[in-house]
């Protein structure tokens, strides 16, 4: 009796592993070009913002040495017009003087005398109007060169403070997130925390932290210092946030430490520059638009 045929046997190959390279790669490169694109609208506006006061500036000056040339030219003018009606007095009495006869011809020479003193402080007034005119012009003309000078170092102030920043953001130190595996920008001293304050992305709060039983408020969380080893950088710390504490162990300097407050969608970040004998300095990283996390319970 034949026996039945075998059956062939097929071996089914296991699932090949998701890709998960790249989707991250896309997101890194995705908030890079958004962070980029946020600096160029921020400096952008403090270059528009700076210009505008400027032109302002120098309109208002321009203005007010107008009224004062204005003001100036109507002194002269006032100072000739009674200047002119001396002169015409003078005249007349002097053809007065010249028909009377005894007593009046002395009186009307007396006359004549007066008016010509008259006249005399009459001009020496107008030269005097006429030289503050000169004066104020030339004023005016020292103070318009200023303002433009002025002006032109603002805008190259402007400009390198535009470049500063942008170098200096070139070179902070990147470090992906321990949470959300987002790169984030680290500053490692003063000047490099003030360039990631004009990006206007996060809030940023120092601190220097000493160990202590009791727990340090820093911004809405409290950070309690357990551990500081200044030989090899090394630190441990406790966060306390809406009455969730979590340890963070054995923690190097210059590394973002993630932790989410309440609903937040993006964490929280202390990053620590400084590890001394019980003592740490850093600070504390909050996001600006507390948007809603995923899955977050309301």
């Amino acid at each position: 009796m034949s026996s039945s045929p075998q059956q062939p046997t097929y071996i089914i190959p296991p699932p090949s592993s998701p890709n998960w390279k790249t989707p991250v790669l896309i997101g890194v490169l995705v908030l890079l070009a958004i962070s980029n694109i946020f600096l160029f609208i921020q400096l952008d506006h403090v270059r528009t913002e700076n210009k505008a006061e400027m032109e302002k500036v120098t309109s208002d000056f321009k203005n007010s040495i107008d009224r004062i040339r204005i003001d100036s030219n109507e002194e002269v003018r006032r100072s000739t017009r009674r200047l002119e009606d001396v002169q015409s007095q003078l005249a007349q009495s002097r053809r007065e003087a010249n028909l009377a006869v005894g007593q009046a011809k002395v009186d009307a020479q007396r006359r004549v005398e007066a008016l010509q003193t008259k006249v005399a402080t009459e001009q020496a007034a107008q030269q005097q109007a006429i030289a503050q005119v000169k004066q104020s012009a030339d004023t005016a003309n020292t103070q318009i060169a200023s303002v433009s000078t002025d002006v032109g170092n603002v805008k190259t102030d402007v400009a390198n403070t535009k470049t500063q920043l942008e170098d200096t953001i070139a070179n902070l130190k990147r470090a992906t997130g321990e949470l959300d595996n987002h790169e984030s920008l680290i500053a490692t001293n003063g000047k490099e925390l003030k360039a990631l304050r004009e990006l206007g992305e996060r809030n940023y709060t120092e601190f220097t932290l000493s160990k202590s039983k009791k727990a340090t408020r820093v911004a809405d969380v409290m950070v309690e210092l357990r551990k500081a080893d200044p030989k090899h950088n090394k630190f441990t710390i406790q966060i306390t946030a809406n009455d969730k504490t979590v340890e963070k162990k054995d923690r190097n300097i210059n590394e973002p430490i993630q932790f989410y407050t309440g609903k937040a969608g993006q964490p929280d970040e202390i990053v620590v520059n400084e590890v001394r004998k019980d003592t740490i300095v850093g600070y504390l990283a909050t996001p600006k638009v507390q948007t809603p996390r995923p899955g977050a319970s309301s």
